[in-house]
């Protein structure tokens, strides 16, 4: 209240004034920079120092960018005005700032007054940066604000009414570096709307309504971000010329296959998530593997460049399409391949060498050649519906240490008995594997040292209701597993026996019905417990005792906690 009364004369005397005067609550300053977000501006401050470079005037009420006097305009650089009701930007004022570089007008309503407002931007000879997102603008009115902006290197365009780019609407922005399009209603590429920017390294196209790319030449462009279109078809033209591509996002679309890529190119990370892909196999037309939705696209060669050109790539995204076969043919080139995901498809077998025309799925278990060993280091399979992974599979692993196998039906062998006819998937002898997730798996009991001379850091098994796990289950993590999850699985006291775990410090038993804690973590040095969602009555001193050092937070709600017994707590 008191800082309230302080500020109220100020206040009343700047309006009753009619000028806008600076509010020292409200405003910080500093010699070069000025900042009023929020301060509840309804026009330009007057009073500001002579060097002031940067101005910061968003989330105020300002409608009109006018003045004929602004002193300390002509040493601006940097000026942001998003999020006003700005609807009017005079030449007068724009005059005043001969070396404004950057100009962020995002989140205003410039789509009012364009014509006027256009031509006084003709003022800004020095501009580099200018945001226009979020104005209602459509495609005429974005060409027209940005005409003859020659100096513009990074330009803002996204969340207006952009229905299409005509061919020349950057034809006198030939210094753009940055295009950002983003969650417009674009729908048509004119050809050689791009021709002119040989500077451009980073467009984003995401959110809008293209269906299709074909003859995609962009050379020198670093970062392409096309996801959440309506993309059917991506092809790049024919030649050998190299592109910089490194960055292609192409996920949240409607590809039937893998996009056809340039012959020569640096990529390393490319994001094929959330389409319909149905198979990777080259030149494949088995019926379980292909299926050509659209007769127009049987025209275009899918296998020509496909995997001889993907040999940057470091991260690889096809979750969520409509795999059926895991194929290690044709990851077998990309020997930069480090993470990978195929989660969320229809994965229910492992493809190891190519595939003949007359071989069935169930045939497709032989071991792929040696040296077609997989550089991946992290791998991502969880929602599939994998019964079984081959005894080769991890061997042709030999750099993996995260493996995430939730939400599949694959049952871990014990190290002493085998392959158990086949039934169950060996997770013992792996050397580099630190992290594995075998959640959602319905596992019913756990054999004994199933992860043996496989030092893990994590471990998930939650989500596999019923499972019984033997305290030899976890024999060999003695030494190394640092994080455990045992949630949700519905265990009942004696069904969740632990070893000694010297070095587990996160432990997730949520989601039981223990009364009891299992006996083997007295000796672990918890950090991290959660107990919620048990039938603990309490909780046993002895072991409280042995993490009085450690344990930094604890869980416990949803247990029948006994009133008389919170000695524990001390």
């Amino acid at each position: 209240g008191c800082l309230l009364l302080w500020l109220l004369p100020s206040v009343l005397r700047a309006q009753s004034s009619g000028e806008v005067k600076l509010r020292p609550a409200l405003c910080q300053q500093s010699p070069t920079k000025v900042s009023c977000k929020g301060a509840g501006l309804r026009k330009l401050p007057k009073e500001l120092g002579q060097g002031v470079k940067y101005l910061e005037l968003s989330n105020n009420f300002i409608q009109n960018l006018s003045g004929s006097s602004m002193p300390w305009s002509e040493q601006l650089e940097y000026l942001d005005m998003c999020f006003n009701q700005l609807e009017a930007v005079s030449a007068t004022a724009l005059a005043q700032l001969p070396r404004l570089r950057s100009l962020l007008l995002g989140s205003n309503h410039l789509d009012r007054n364009y014509l006027a407002n256009g031509r006084a931007f003709r003022l800004l000879r020095s501009m580099e940066v200018l945001d226009l997102s979020a104005n209602n603008l459509d495609s005429h009115m974005a060409g027209w604000y940005i005409r003859n902006l020659t100096r513009l290197r990074v330009l803002d365009l996204s969340r207006n009414k952009m229905t299409r780019l005509p061919a020349g609407i950057f034809w006198t922005t030939p210094q753009l570096r940055e295009l950002h399009l983003s969650n417009n209603y674009i729908m048509e590429i004119e050809e050689g709307v791009f021709e002119a920017l040989q500077e451009l390294e980073v467009v984003n196209l995401a959110l809008n309504s293209l269906h299709c790319i074909s003859g995609f030449s962009l050379t020198q462009l670093r970062v392409l971000n096309l996801s959440h279109n309506a993309l059917e078809l991506f092809a790049s033209e024919e030649g050998t010329e190299p592109y910089l591509l490194q960055v292609l996002d192409l996920s949240h679309n409607r590809l039937l296959y893998f996009p056809e890529l340039p012959k020569v190119h640096y990529l390393t990370h490319l994001n094929l998530s959330n389409n319909l892909i149905a198979s990777l196999l080259p030149g494949s037309h088995h019926p379980r593997e292909f299926v050509l939705h659209y007769k127009e696209m049987a025209r275009f060669n899918r296998t020509l460049h496909t995997v001889s050109a993907l040999t940057h790539v470091a991260d690889l995204d096809l979750s969520n399409n409509q795999l059926q076969l895991f194929p290690f043919t044709f990851f077998r080139s990309l020997g930069s391949l480090h993470r990978l995901s195929l989660a969320m498809n229809c994965l229910q077998d492992v493809a190891g060498e190519s595939l003949t025309s007359g071989m069935e799925p169930s045939d497709h278990s032989p071991a792929p050649p040696e040296h077609a060993a997989l550089s991946v280091r992290s791998l991502d399979l969880h929602g599939n519906a994998f019964r079984l992974l081959p005894p080769w599979f991890f061997g042709s692993l030999p750099q993996l240490e995260t493996i995430d196998l939730g939400s599949n039906s694959l049952q871990p062998c014990e190290s002493q008995g085998g392959n158990s006819g086949g039934t169950c998937t060996p997770f013992y002898n792996l050397p580099h594997l630190k992290h594995l997730s075998l959640c959602k798996n319905n596992i019913t009991r756990l054999q004994p040292s199933a992860f043996n001379q496989t030092p893990l850091l994590s471990l998930d098994l939650s989500g596999n209701k019923g499972l019984f796990m033997p305290m030899e289950a976890l024999a060999g993590l003695e030494f190394s597993l640092q994080k455990l999850s045992l949630r949700d699985n519905q265990m009942d006291d004696g069904e969740a026996e632990l070893p000694c775990l010297g070095t587990l410090k996160v432990l997730d038993l949520s989601g039981n019905n223990l009364s009891l804690l299992p006996a083997g973590l007295f000796c672990s040095p918890l950090e991290s417990l959660d107990i919620r969602n048990n039938r603990l009555l309490m909780l046993a001193k002895p072991v409280l005792m042995s993490w009085s050092r450690s344990l930094k937070d604890v869980s416990v709600a949803g247990n029948p906690f006994s009133c008389c017994s919170l000695a524990w707590l001390d």
